[in-house]
């Protein structure tokens, strides 16, 4: 397995690339309400990518017809952006994406409540965002990959949720997805060590159900099983000789 380790100059960039992106999830973040159209959504996002003078990866990315992932309730990943997914009271919404800053990529996503949610609902993403913070503990230099792993499924897993095998984090850089994989879950093994200039897409993908996932008629979205509340919590970090560096999360912390 070859990981990159990214030079001082290359986070300067990739830096930069976070830091975009962080603006453009703020933004969105504003339009989340009941009445509006996951089409939208898209649209004003990658707008907002391309006024600062970025590409959004996601579109055309093995396919994809979006920039966004919008995926709504029981969706886990990878809904498809249409002018006919109208967000409802009381809806959760996962928007995934990310951007490319002169060829170095950033990558994240958040989970929102449309309007007012039910309490099992504010407490399933609060979880899948603390959960990330738990595995970030162990994002340092000199620490294992799995450790990461290991936190981040174990917090979930006390609460009942399912964590979502089926998909991973992954490191990224020039590319969007770079070696290595991430899972949310315990492992075995101890996983490759960490070392400083590593850049990684933490992404806890949490179930209110089982873990199971199957996808859909689209090929692309990705839903529970059971029906059950899904949600998605990511954010590209940097590891340091020190505590890691949020990339795209600059401006409020747990």
């Amino acid at each position: 397995m070859s990981v990159s380790i990214k030079s001082p100059s290359e986070i300067k960039l990739m830096r930069e690339a976070g830091r975009f992106l962080e603006e453009v999830h703020n933004e969105l973040a504003k339009m989340i309400k009941p009445g509006v159209s996951t089409w939208e959504i898209d649209k004003a996002g990658e707008d907002m990518i391309r006024s600062l003078g970025c590409v959004p990866n996601f579109l055309n990315y093995n396919g994809f017809p979006a920039s966004f992932c919008t995926s709504i309730n029981d969706e886990v990943v990878h809904g498809i952006p249409s002018k006919e997914r109208i967000l409802k009271e009381g809806d959760i919404i996962s928007l995934d994406a990310g951007l490319i800053h002169k060829h170095y990529h950033s990558d994240a996503a958040r989970t929102y409540g449309v309007g007012e949610i039910s309490a099992e609902a504010r407490q399933l993403i609060e979880v899948t965002r603390k959960s990330f913070f738990e595995g970030l503990k162990y994002a340092k230099a000199g620490k294992h990959l799995f450790e990461i792993s290991g936190a981040i499924g174990s917090y979930a897993e006390s609460f009942g949720y399912g964590v979502v095998r089926d998909l991973v984090g992954h490191g990224i850089g020039t590319k969007l997805h770079e070696e290595p994989q991430i899972p949310n879950f315990k492992q075995k093994r101890r996983g490759m060590k960490l070392y400083a200039g590593m850049t990684l897409a933490i992404e806890p993908m949490i179930n209110e159900g089982r873990a199971d996932v199957v996808w859909l008629d689209d090929d692309w979205t990705v839903a529970t099983e059971d029906g059950s509340l899904s949600a998605h919590y990511e954010n590209t970090i940097l590891i340091t000789d020190g505590e890691p560096e949020i990339l795209t999360l600059t401006q409020s912390l747990e």
